[in-house]
Parts: structure tokens; C-alpha cells; sequence
């Protein structure tokens, strides 16, 4: 358990920043009205998953397998190899740790064109250890040709239910579900494994994926009147990595922080430091994300401040990363 005090509850993201419900759900929804491989499968999380509109609209084209998840690794790889597109959703655990071995041998190591949609990421569940998925990046990364991505707002996450569609191969989205983020400025196109600055600066450079892109530009906001200019860059493939993206502004910055709601091992910063390391990158660098710990059963906002995954602690980091540049 991390030996921070939670303050007060705060909102995962600024409450300031517009919000959209049903990103995913929607997209592809429609998505399945253009192409008539797409299917969609389920493990008794309909509603949860939002693909309960999927269900309604289109339910010859919906299979529920029911609390099997290894068997609907197994039925999705299936139904690639005879044409199909599926799209297989659940929380994000139960979309890595529990069918593991079948994602492994008859989606990863096929290459089956399975896109898997793993929900709840991280700490945005109360629903304690056994429903958060702060390894989840780690484990999927592992996989050999596996593609990961975690958009950061609503607008996001509607491009990469299309981006995956058009991605040759199998496919790990990590989504927040129902009400998520509208940032400015990402209404652009989307490409898999193609970084993307959000803000410039020249003093350090914030590297955040999935809800942590929203703090990390509220972090460099907060900088700036200190007089510390951030960039921020959204790393929304996590594998494969943009590594020319990444090395050019850390070398640039000199200072560079990630920020992931995952476990600091084997996630983002992982990603990052294995690049700068690699290329023999000097910078001052720092990780903000989940100790070497099992977080607890709580609400997300109380759990993000618990374990230090605020625009207040990336800043802290910004600065402490800053005051040790090469």
C-alpha cells in the first residue's frame, strides 16, 4: 500500500474537462453497420462493456460465452480464422491474467486478427485487487506481435476502435468505460504506434498514456506559472512504441517523466526507459505511476490520490526530474 495520505476525494480528470459517455459502445456500433465481419463477443459483462447497444441492434451477430473468458479467447481466435472480426470484451483482468495462456497460443502466437477490449483499467474500479488491472500493459507488451493501445480521451477511443479494425493482426485495447475525458486538440487523425505532442516546452517532457494524458497537461499547465515549460506528449501505443517520437523530445527536454495508471514494471515507463537506455539517451528521468503494490477496494478518484497518480505529483516529479538534468 503506498505510504502517501489520500487527501480529500478528487475527480480522476479536471472537472472542468467536457466528458462523453458510451465512446467505445457507439463507435463500434457503427462500425458493424460498414463492415459485416465485425462481431462481438462477451463474457456476462453486457452492460459494463457497453455492448449492450451491440446486443440490441444487431444480436445475430452477438455471443455472450458467459464467465468462461479462457473459452472466449479460444471462440474469438475461432472465428478469425474463418473470417470473421471480433472484437472481445471484458474487464481488463479478465481480459489478461485469467486467459493468458489462451491469448498466447491461439491469438498472439497465430497471429489471429482478434481485437481484445480490456476495460476498467488500472484504478478506475472499486471493485479492489481482484478487479484492477495495473499489470495488464506488462503481460500484453510480453506477448510477441501483440499491439497495445490506450487512448486517452472519448475521441480517442472512438478512432482506435477503427484503427484496430484496419491493424493487421491481434489487438489489446485498454479502455476507461462509460463517462471518459474530451481533450482538445485530439480530434486529429489517429495511427497506431505514432506519438503525439500535445503541448510544447522546452524545460522537460511528460510522457502519459490512457486518463493520465488529462493530468499530465493539467501538471503542465500548473508549470507554467512556476516558470517551467513541459512538453507533453500522448503515448497512446504502448506497443509497438514510437521511439523516434520519444527520443526526440527527451533528448531535447533533457528531463522526461511518465505517467501511467499501471504498475511502474513493465508498462509506459518501462517502454521509455528501455528507448532511452537502447539509444544511449542521457536524461534526468522519473516514473509516476502504481508502486510495487496491490492497491484496495475504493473509489477511483480516492485510489488515484492514494497512490500518487495526480497532476500534483507529476508536477513534483516535472520539477525534481528538472533540477537534475545532465
Amino acid at each position: 500500500m503506498s505510504t502517501q495520505s489520500p487527501k480529500a476525494p478528487v475527480t480522476v480528470w479536471d472537472t472542468a474537462t467536457p466528458t462523453a459517455m458510451k465512446a467505445y459502445g457507439r463507435e463500434l456500433l457503427a462500425l458493424a453497420h460498414e463492415r459485416p465481419e465485425v462481431v462481438c463477443l462477451g463474457a456476462d459483462l453486457t452492460g459494463p462493456t457497453e455492448t449492450d447497444l451491440f446486443r440490441d441492434e444487431l444480436p445475430e451477430r452477438f455471443f455472450n460465452i458467459g464467465m468462461a473468458e479462457a473459452n472466449l479467447m479460444g471462440v474469438a481466435a475461432g472465428m478469425a480464422r474463418a473470417g470473421d472480426l471480433p472484437y472481445v470484451n471484458t474487464f481488463g483482468v479478465f481480459a489478461s491474467r485469467r486467459p493468458l495462456d489462451q491469448i498466447a497460443m491461439q491469438i498472439a502466437y497465430p497471429r489471429t486478427n482478434v481485437k481484445i477490449a480490456g476495460f476498467m483499467p488500472g484504478l478506475t474500479t472499486p471493485g479492489g485487487v481482484t478487479h484492477q488491472a495495473i499489470e495488464d500493459v506488462a503481460i500484453m507488451r510480453a506477448l510477441p506481435g501483440m499491439t497495445v493501445v490506450e487512448p486517452a480521451d472519448a475521441t480517442q477511443i472512438a478512432q482506435s476502435v477503427r484503427a484496430a479494425a484496419e491493424w493487421d493482426g491481434p489487438v489489446y485495447l485498454r479502455l476507461k468505460r462509460g463517462e471518459t475525458p474530451v481533450l482538445e486538440g485530439l480530434d486529429v487523425p489517429f495511427e497506431i504506434g505514432r506519438g503525439q505532442l500535445l503541448r510544447e516546452g522546452g524545460d522537460a517532457l511528460v510522457l502519459a498514456s490512457g486518463l493520465m494524458v488529462t493530468l499530465a497537461l493539467e501538471a503542465a499547465a500548473a508549470l507554467a506559472a512556476d516558470g517551467i515549460e513541459a512538453a507533453v506528449g500522448n503515448v497512446h501505443t504502448l506497443k509497438p512504441l514510437d521511439r523516434a517520437f520519444v527520443l526526440e523530445h527527451a533528448a531535447r527536454a533533457g528531463a522526461v517523466v511518465t505517467a501511467e495508471n499501471h504498475t511502474v514494471i513493465g508498462g509506459l515507463g518501462s517502454a521509455v526507459a528501455d528507448a532511452l537506455v537502447d539509444e544511449g539517451v542521457h536524461v534526468a528521468f522519473e516514473r509516476v505511476g502504481i508502486r510495487d503494490t496491490f492497491a484496495y477496494g475504493a473509489s477511483a478518484p480516492y485510489l488515484f490520490r492514494a497512490h500518487g497518480l495526480t497532476a500534483e505529483a507529476i508536477a513534483d516529479a516535472v520539477r525534481r526530474t528538472v533540477a537534475r538534468r545532465p
